[in-house]
């Protein structure tokens, strides 16, 4: 374990932000943060809690005030994973930045989840190319006291190890299936359709724009569909998959991959805004108003 932390960010080149690997796990430098970080985190907390009222889904509200977060001061890891360990056997450890993929999925199927240990500045409040300790902290990890999405996180990092021998094309579908489940996806519940993505919680903009918006497409969730579904990483989705509950996802992800890796092999992929005839569309967005993200 690295005993002192660094930040670790995209590079500006002159081929644009290229991202930057990094493999450390660190300790969280708790007493080392400022007054303006904890004032960030503050800002961040209190944006989110009140948007995602009405909007998230019950089991990611509740689950965040089992862990006690607040605005007043960023949490400490090892108070977090106290609960967490107890409720799902899940801990928090944390890193510099982004993983490669080999090491991400590792952690994963080991129900170890990476969070960055540092926050973004005052200056990135509203945009960050890269997951940062409010995306993860606050985003990520009150799902993982949900007993089956732990599960299924779980056991998409089993998944990924063996998509990583299998080369780019495996990965590829599964990385697809984190973005459109993990980080930006939504679940049908009583009172609607709600968000459960980190991705969505974590973004002022998008908690709004995903559920509120004309523009994207929302679709009932189909593994094979999300593989071949490309999607981009500067705007807000154009196409979101909506759950039935967090069981439909623990059972799509208990068969082998390989196989339906080879069945989409030769398929083409379908682009992030389309429709296609088998869709079990539940609301057939415009396609206008893609705009930039505008929060991480």
């Amino acid at each position: 374990m690295n005993t002192t932390p660094r930040r670790v960010e995209h590079q500006q080149t002159d081929r644009g932000y290229i991202p930057v690997y990094t493999t450390a796990t660190v300790e969280q430098p708790w007493a080392d943060y400022t007054p303006s970080e904890h004032e960030v985190w503050a800002t961040l907390f209190r944006r989110q809690r009140e948007v995602l009222q009405g909007r998230a889904c019950n089991e990611f509200l509740e689950n965040q005030q089992r862990f006690g977060m607040t605005p007043d001061t960023i949490p400490k890891f090892q108070d977090l994973n106290k609960v967490l360990k107890a409720g799902t056997d899940w801990e928090i450890v944390g890193v510099e930045g982004l993983l490669p993929d080999e090491i991400f999925f590792d952690h994963l199927a080991n129900r170890r989840f990476p969070v960055t240990w540092w926050i973004r500045k005052p200056e990135q409040l509203d945009y960050l190319s890269e997951p940062d300790l409010f995306h993860d902290l606050f985003g990520h990890v009150p799902m993982l006291l949900n007993p089956v999405f732990a599960d299924y996180v779980q056991a998409y990092g089993r998944g990924g190890v063996k998509a990583h021998k299998l080369g780019a094309d495996a990965l590829m579908n599964l990385t697809r299936l984190y973005w459109y489940t993990v980080e930006f996806g939504l679940i049908n519940t009583p009172e609607g359709v709600r968000i459960y993505g980190s991705g969505i919680v974590s973004s002022k903009g998008e908690s709004i724009y995903c559920l509120e918006s004309d523009s994207p497409n929302r679709i009932g969730f189909d593994l094979e569909r999300i593989m071949r579904t490309q999607y981009k990483i500067d705007t807000y989705q154009q196409t979101y998959f909506v759950i039935d509950g967090f069981q439909q996802l623990m059972d799509a992800t208990l068969p082998d991959f390989t196989p339906i890796y080879a069945r989409l092999e030769d398929q083409p992929a379908f682009p992030a805004g389309s429709v296609q005839q088998d869709d079990r569309v539940i609301h057939r967005g415009t396609g206008e108003g893609w705009v930039k993200t505008g929060d991480a």
